[in-house]
């Protein structure tokens, strides 16, 4: 017995011994609850704050505990709520005891083992949450709500739970709010779950629920919200919607849905959200806006959808955001779509969209729009330059992907808001404009994979959202994903702009010039790529200055000099990668380095990890496979125009032939 556990034993020995000296109106506490919460309170592994060492019967003004003002006996426990203390351990069966409890929080901490059958024999509990936390096992075969009758909240969300869906749900008739997201769950939804004719909210999402989503589900009349995203749910759609008159939230993004969209789906006048995102369900979009009129966000993205991009969408004049990403879609952006005065969050990636001064010139009259995606469009098309275009709320713009010609457009200065901007896998030319160092909010630049040329700005270590941290990130609505596309690389999906690691990739352009010392002013910088260009200069020993740095990639240039020493205080530094260079002396040894692979050495006669090295200022460059290509290339042409220039000398001396 632990000191907790023998401070409790003292108080219930005091109790029991010595009845006669305590009033009444002195017992705030049931001797009772007070020995249920002690064993409670033994079963855990760490302590409750404001219920160690306390010698006190008065349980009613610890921590989490609420009373009732019952005074016969003692005030009872009706409420025990000690969520987010970091406890470590197991429930036991003395909670049992608590028999007037009703609501029960044991969320966001570390409790463990399998759900204890007597949490529902308490008969007067209301409110069950141990969401985020590791219990594991079956939640079946438990009782639920046989002796519990008046249970209204079940929330065991993110734990590890399995098996299936528990069957005696039925049981719990005035349930309102059943959260199972998270789990391990398995299997087909029993059919007693919508027996449930109070539910509201139902969320599954994250688990392996399997089989088609049954008519049933029509049953549940008063669901305002349905969340079952990321499962593996497959079938079609039920046409049921029209008897989930109350529906305001749907979610079924990550199954595997097939087929049309429900008539009664897309005419759901109680709808605000609707994602689907991630399924493959086919033909056209046919939400019809005009019965949909309180809908506020629609993701469609990632489905089998063909067609012109649907006009019907401009009517949904509250939309928020809209995400139609990844379809078979085609065509130029609807001259209506300039009526979505509400719009913020717009995603139409990878639909073959055309013609981009068209949809920019558009999509500049949504005066709210704060997050645009274009990536995977307009290929092979020029940069509109046009300086009439504003977007004054553009937070985020990803246009990567593209194929784009021209330059960097001068219109994209007037977006004061920036703080992310993707520019990647086009063919964009010129240099980079110094005015990205006007941006006060910018902390994600990537320009990679372009055909950029002259000196990094020097503006670029001037971004005050990479040099202070009072930098704040407008994050879009949680049902709106950032997809990244890569050329042979994964697509990245984000559902906030914070996951984005402070960034700027300036790699795989033409760059000169050297890497400006002033970069180590941006300590929040955590990716710094400037591999593939034509760099030269030592790197500043100033780069220690960078403390959040996570990523420095310098090969492939034509750095100069050694390595500084410096470097070793990055801390958090786990790729580091100088290949290539024309670098010399002895490579740093401690910190980080001593975990960083030889290849990110290679490629530089001049280093090596001797105690005693000669920086040499004559080496024979080592080129690089992108040169030795170039050079591949290059040799038989220069060794075929000398033959040929050879060989045609002889041909006219042997001719004859005079010149002129």
């Amino acid at each position: 017995m632990g000191y907790r556990g023998f401070c409790l034993y003292l108080v219930l020995l005091a109790l029991s011994l010595e009845p006669q000296n305590l009033k009444s109106e002195e017992l705030t506490c049931n001797p009772n609850d007070l020995r249920a919460l002690a064993g409670f309170s033994n079963c855990l592994e760490s302590a409750i704050a404001g219920w160690n060492g306390t010698i006190t019967p008065d349980c009613c003004t610890w921590t989490g505990i609420t009373c009732d003002n019952s005074t016969v006996s003692g005030r009872r426990v009706v409420g025990l709520e000690i969520g987010s203390k970091r406890l470590t351990g197991k429930i036991c069966e003395s909670l049992a005891g608590l028999n007037q409890l009703r609501v029960l929080n044991l969320s966001h901490n570390f409790i463990w083992g399998t759900l204890p059958a007597e949490l529902f024999r308490l008969q007067n509990i209301e409110i069950i949450d141990l969401s985020n936390n590791d219990f594991l096992g079956s939640i079946n075969n438990k009782g639920m709500c046989t002796i519990s009758t008046r249970i209204q909240v079940l929330n065991f969300s993110n734990n590890h739970f399995s098996g299936q869906v528990p069957k005696d749900l039925a049981n719990c008739t005035f349930l309102n709010h059943l959260s199972f997201d998270g789990n391990s769950l398995s299997g087909s939804l029993p059919e007693t779950l919508f027996q449930l004719k109070y539910l509201s909210e139902l969320n599954l999402q994250g688990n392996s629920i399997s089989g088609a989503l049954s008519n049933g589900i029509g049953n549940l009349s008063n669901l305002v919200k349905l969340d079952i995203s990321s499962n593996l749910f497959s079938g079609v759609l039920p046409d049921i919607f029209g008897s989930l008159a109350r529906l305001e939230h749907f979610s079924a993004m990550s199954n595997s849905f097939t087929g049309l969209l429900p008539n009664s789906l897309v005419n759901s006048p109680s709808l605000q959200m609707l994602n689907l995102n991630n399924n493959s369900l086919s033909s056209t979009i046919n939400i019809n806006c005009y019965s949909m009129k309180n809908l506020l966000s629609l993701d469609l993205g990632s489905n089998l959808f063909h067609g012109p991009i649907p006009n019907s969408l401009s009517s949904c004049r509250r939309l928020k955001t809209l995400n139609l990403a990844h379809n078979n879609l085609s065509g130029k952006l609807p001259n209506n779509y300039r009526n979505l005065k509400s719009l913020t969050h717009l995603s139409l990636s990878n639909t073959s969209l055309n013609n981009i001064l068209s949809a920019l010139r558009i999509l500049q009259y949504c005066r709210n729009l704060s997050m645009l995606v274009l990536t995977m469009n307009f290929h092979d098309e020029q940069m509109p330059n046009d300086e009439n275009l504003h977007f004054k709320n553009l937070n985020s713009l990803i246009l990567a992907n593209c194929k784009l010609r021209g330059s960097i457009p001068q219109w994209l200065s007037s977006c004061h808001k920036l703080q992310l901007l993707d520019l990647s896998w086009n063919h964009l030319g010129g240099s980079v404009p110094s005015w990205f160092g006007n941006f006060e909010s910018l902390f994600y630049l990537d320009l990679s994979n372009n055909s950029l040329e002259g000196e990094i700005p020097k503006s670029l270590t001037e971004l005050q959202s990479l040099i202070s941290e009072n930098i704040t990130i407008d994050e879009p609505v949680s049902s709106f994903q950032l997809r990244t596309a890569r050329q042979g690389g994964p697509i990245l999906s984000y559902r906030q702009i914070s996951s984005f690691r402070p960034t700027l990739d300036l790699s795989y352009n033409n760059l000169q010039g050297p890497i400006w010392p002033d970069f180590w002013n941006l300590k929040r910088l955590h990716v710094l790529n400037l591999k593939e260009n034509n760099l030269s200069g030592p790197i500043p020993n100033n780069l220690s200055g960078m403390t959040g740095l996570e990523k420095l990639d310098l090969s492939h240039n034509k750095l100069s000099g050694e390595i500084p020493r410096s470097l070793v205080n990055l801390s958090f530094v786990s790729t580091f990668d100088v290949s290539y260079n024309h670098l010399c002396g002895e490579i740093p040894e401690g910190g980080q380095f001593d975990t960083f692979p030889s290849a990110s050495f290679e490629g530089n006669n001049g280093l090596c990890r001797a105690e005693y090295c000669i920086c040499q200022s004559d080496q024979t460059p080592i080129h690089s496979p992108r040169e030795k290509k170039r050079i591949i290339i290059g040799l038989p042409f220069e060794i075929g125009a000398a033959t040929g220039f050879v060989l045609t000398v002889i041909y006219c001396f042997m001719s004859r032939l005079s010149f002129p």
